[in-house]
Parts: structure tokens; sequence; C-alpha cells
């Protein structure tokens, strides 16, 4: 496994200066991949006809790949080095989202799309497990916590640039060309070409830490997962915090998944009838600002009173400001304003109320193999997207946006069942 802090030597002769030159450009180049995977193509699929049942099973399998990234994670540490493997896959993801441009026009372009978009999944993934490493290797432990909000802000650089300006980009070309195929040709072009870019920058950009060496015993590593795993399956009430894990954001899951074809869905299918533009601006952009404020909100309240007395707050902020989709699939409004309102709502809510999980995810690891345990907990955190998001799309065909939204807000009960049952240290999360 990665190892949580190792002393770079030639860091150490670097100045602050030169740190900003590559923690930017690689946690930017983290978050696309992974936002074009999970969000944008929800909807270029939703553009292009397919079904909602279809776009929302499909679509939830890509999340596999980040369930089982920690099953990969050694041989990563094994072979090469974590610049490497930074560098090599900035370069393969590039090729992959020009492979997505080439198969759009094709008339079997889902399922072509798809096995793009899962090998995209896997890459991205496992660029996660080399840039993580590469921090944690290339910075001193005071330059790590001095610059996590660094990489933390451009990781939401990533994601407004992905839900917004990537998707307005899509329905502008659409509207000029009448084409829609054309305009998601082009924006994964765009991709292509910014990937193999960001990938030579960072040849001459990313440093080279004595220490990102290829390390560990291939004929021990898959003992040693083994061991770290079981080591983490006989916590104390493990089966309570897998329970968490999973069904904390149970309601979330299935949301996440339908509200952007709601939003796009015409008014007589129950949706808002909103451009892909729009969808771009509310959704993506003003969406994602208010998650982000929710976070840094949850963030500085739970530093001050602790993880145990944020917990019910943030239960209920995760879940309650759904009803708001509620309102919006009944009533079907055409003010964008109001539309907008209602999308930043919840997403704040949830920006809040996720800041609880990420803490007790941290709880949970904390401890010896503190970093593989993490990584086994995000795992987890993966497949509570991943499972409720398969069946979303069927249930909402089959139950209406309106009665669909209605239980959502159900589907918080489960989460309000393991919130009262786990266990917080008072103390936890206090600064």
């Amino acid at each position: 496994m990665t190892r949580d802090v190792t002393t770079a030597n030639d860091t150490e002769q670097t100045p602050a200066t030169g740190v900003w030159r590559w923690i930017p450009s690689l946690y930017f180049s983290q978050g696309i991949p992974y936002v074009v995977v999970m969000t944008l193509s929800v909807i270029m699929y939703k553009n292009m006809g397919i079904s909602n049942a279809d776009i929302a099973l499909y679509t939830s399998w890509l999340y596999l790949p980040f369930v089982i990234k920690p099953l990969w994670s050694p041989f990563v540490d094994m072979f090469k080095t974590k610049r490497f493997w930074v560098i090599t896959l900035e370069l393969v993801i590039g090729a992959l989202f020009g492979l997505v441009a080439f198969t759009i026009p094709m008339s079997s372009f889902f399922q072509m799309t798809l096995l793009v978009f899962w090998l995209l999944a896997f890459g991205a993934a496992t660029h996660d497990i080399s840039s993580d490493g590469f921090y944690m290797l290339a910075l001193e432990q005071h330059q790590q916590a001095a610059f996590v909000g660094v990489r933390s802000m451009f990781f939401r650089m990533s994601m407004l640039t992905g839900q917004g300006a990537l998707v307005y980009l899509a329905g502008t070309l659409k509207d000029l060309t009448g084409n829609v195929a054309f305009g998601w040709m082009v924006v994964f072009g765009v991709l292509a070409a910014m990937f193999v870019s960001l990938s030579l920058y960072h040849k001459w950009a990313l440093p080279r830490p004595d220490s990102d060496h290829a390390q560990g015993d291939p004929n021990q590593v898959v003992a040693t997962f083994f061991t770290i795993f079981g080591k983490f399956i006989r916590k104390k009430n493990i089966l309570l915090t897998i329970a968490f894990l999973l069904l904390y954001r149970f309601g979330e899951a299935q949301l996440v998944k339908m509200a952007p074809p709601f939003l796009l869905d015409s008014l007589d299918k129950g949706g808002l009838g909103l451009s892909t533009q729009a969808v771009g601006i509310v959704y993506g952009t003003g969406g994602m600002i208010a998650l982000t404020l929710g976070g840094l909100a949850g963030g500085a309240l739970i530093s001050i009173y602790g993880l145990k007395r944020c917990l019910w707050p943030m239960a209920l902020a995760i879940n309650v400001p759904h009803i708001v989709y509620v309102y919006l699939a009944f009533v079907q409004p055409q003010n964008i304003y109001l539309v907008g309102a209602a999308v930043a709502i919840e997403q704040m809510g949830y920006g809040f109320g996720f800041t609880a999980y990420v803490l007790y995810m941290i709880m949970v690891a904390d401890g010896e193999h503190k970093t593989a345990h993490y990584a086994i907990c995000t795992g987890f955190m993966a497949m509570s997207m991943m499972l409720p998001g398969m069946f979303s799309g069927w249930l909402q065909a089959t139950l209406g946006y309106a009665h669909f939204f209605v239980w959502i807000c159900l589907a918080a009960i489960p989460t309000f069942i393991v919130t009262a049952l786990i266990t917080v240290d008072p103390e936890f999360g206090k600064k």
C-alpha cells in the first residue's frame, strides 16, 4: 500500500513557488476523468436519446473501478514510479477521450462509448492512486497539510469545468449546428487535447523525488493486502460501520443519477425542459458552487463542535432538501432562477451533510494502516453510489418523476436508522 508520509529529499531544495507549478494541474487532471464518467456521460446519453433506465443502470457500473481500486493499488507501488504512472495515465486518458469522440457517430455508439468509459474509469481510478501517492512522496508533511486546500480547490474547479463549461459547450454547438453528436465529439476532442497537453506539461513540471521508486515484493503484496483487509473487518462494530457507509447516501445516490435527466426532459415527460446550456449553468456551475460552500461550512462547524454534535444536523441536511425536487416535479416551474435556487439548496445540503461522511471514514480508518483502511472505506463509498444508482432509472420510469422524488424523500429512513446506531467519539473532529 502507499505509504502515509515519505520525505522527499529534493523537495527540501525546491521553493514553495515550485510546488505551485504542479499541484493545481495535478488535481485538476484528477477530477476531470471522474466527472466525465459519472456526470458528463449521463448528460450526453440523455441528449443522444438513451432511456433513463439504461443510463442509470450502465453508468452506475462505472463506479466499480473506484470500488475495487484498493485491490490493485499495491501493484502501482511495485512497478515504476508514481511520476511515471501519472504522466503515462494522462496520455492514455487523452487517447481514450479521443476514442470516445471517434465512436460517438457510430450506429452502435452506446455500446462502444460505454466500453471506452469503462476503460476511462479504470484509468481514472489508477490515476487517483498514483497522483495521491505522488503528492505524499513529493511533499514534506508540513507541505502536505499546507496544500490540502489548494488540491481540493482545483479538484472542485475540474468539477465546474466538466459539469458546467463542457456541458454548456456541447449545448451551444448543438444549437449552432443542429447536430447533437457533433457537439459532443468536439467536447471529447477538447478533452483529448487537454490531457495530452497535461501529460506533456507534467513531464516537465513534476519533480523527481528520491523516494519515488518501485517498492514491495510482488510475492508478498497479495498476502499483505489480505492481512490489512483482515484487520479492517475485525474493527469494532464493523458491520454497522459498513451499513453506515452504504446507506448514509441512499437517497442521494438515486437522486444524482436522475437529476440531470429530469432537468433536461420535456414538460410532457414530467421534466423541466431545460436546454443543455441551462443545465450546465444551473446544475453544473451553480450547483457545484453551492456544494463547495456547503462542504466548507460543514468542515468549519465540525472543527468547532466535533463530529458527534454535527452528525444529526448533517444527516438531515443531506436528505431534507430533497423535497425541493418534489416541488419542482409537481409544479414544473419555468422560472430559471427559481429552478437554480432549488438545485443550489439541495446541493448545498449535500455538501454540508457529506462532510460528516468523510470525517466518519477518517475516524474509522484511524490507527494502524490508516492509509490502506481509508482506501477501503472509499471503496464502500463508491459502492454506496453504484448499487442504488443502478435501479434508480428503472424506478423513475415506473413511478414517474414526481413520485420518484417522493420515494427519494422516504429513502432517508435507512440513513436515519444507521445514523442513530453508530457510535462517535464526542471529541473527534474538534480543532
